[in-house]
């Protein structure tokens, strides 16, 4: 079966081996972060539908998993934000009723918990991650560009709902981006929001790769520091130390170029050699492509990238 609505199972520096679930079309959101590695929101909205049919996905996901892979999550993530999705609940349930070895997690900016039926389906995972980059409304509109009927308090009371309700793991993601939202009153601030929901765990990240907009700069480590004694919690941004593999991370570009000097590839191909999502794969192609650096070549089984000789 050719899978259009999972991906992986990637290697991922916080769940292990996942299997991802996207349950929404490329860069379909309630936001449109500054710093999403996706690329720009292309349709911002806080409509709740079933964006893709549920039951592709379910004849997917028994597909997958009747095979039993080796997975630590099976995780609702993807290009877009899968609690748009008004199929989650379902999903989630059919694995917890034909799946019950798979732990479930959700990645989710956390925008929507404010509508009951989110944190209702949500409650079907074993692990939420919800970001928080602002305490604000001002660095709530500058960092994460909001559907305009989202307000910080609106989600703070509703993360904050869910943690009452939640009998599962709350992680907390506060992403942080150089000269923006990275100073001191706003660390308070979101401080502030943090001892409100109360999460079991708190992560401090920021860019390892390129984002939406090119201004947009990671934290000094000395930063990320500040940041971890205010906030509490644990730094994961790879930039925090200076590793072989957060260099390597910097560098998606060229390892798409490596692998396409050996044999043209499709944006499938790469995305599961390189253990990417597509959308970020064709991001960088874009790049490149621009460039001048790959050429596409139509084939039978799709459109090839070919790099440049020279």
């Amino acid at each position: 079966m050719q899978y259009k609505h999972i991906f992986g199972p990637v290697p991922s520096r916080r769940l292990g081996i996942s299997l991802g679930v996207d349950l929404v079309p490329p860069k379909t959101c309630s936001l449109d972060c500054v710093y999403c590695e996706c690329g720009s929101t292309t349709h911002l909205t806080v409509k709740r539908k079933e964006y893709v049919p549920t039951q592709e996905v379910l004849d997917e996901i028994h597909h997958c998993l009747e095979q039993a892979p080796a997975l630590d999550y099976v995780t609702f993530s993807g290009s877009g934000e899968p609690t748009l999705h008004s199929g989650l609940g379902r999903i989630a349930a059919y694995i917890k009723q034909n799946h019950p070895d798979y732990n479930l997690a959700l990645l989710t900016n956390g925008a929507l918990f404010y509508l009951e039926d989110v944190r209702k389906d949500a409650a079907m995972t074993d692990l939420v991650i919800a970001s928080i980059d602002a305490g604000s409304q001002e660095k709530f509109q500058q960092v994460n560009r909001p559907h305009p009927n989202l307000t910080v308090p609106a989600m703070v009371d509703g993360l904050t709902a869910f943690r009452n309700e939640y009998s599962g793991q709350l992680w907390v993601e506060v992403f942080l981006a150089q000269g923006i939202n990275d100073g001191d009153r706003e660390l308070e601030l979101i401080r502030g929001a943090i001892d409100r929901i109360k999460p079991d765990k708190v992560q401090i990240n920021t860019l390892d790769r390129p984002g939406t907009e090119d201004w947009v700069h990671p934290s000094s480590p000395e930063t990320l520091e500040r940041a971890r004694a205010i906030l509490g919690g644990e730094i994961i941004a790879k930039a925090a130390a200076a590793s072989k593999e957060t260099k390597a991370l910097y560098n998606k570009e060229e390892q798409i170029l490596a692998t396409i000097r050996r044999r043209p590839c499709t944006v499938q191909d790469l995305a599961q050699a390189l253990g990417m999502h597509e959308a970020q794969v064709r991001k960088h192609l874009a790049g490149l492509e621009q460039a001048g650096k790959v050429v596409l070549q139509p084939q039978t089984r799709g459109m090839f990238y070919r790099a440049v000789q020279g």
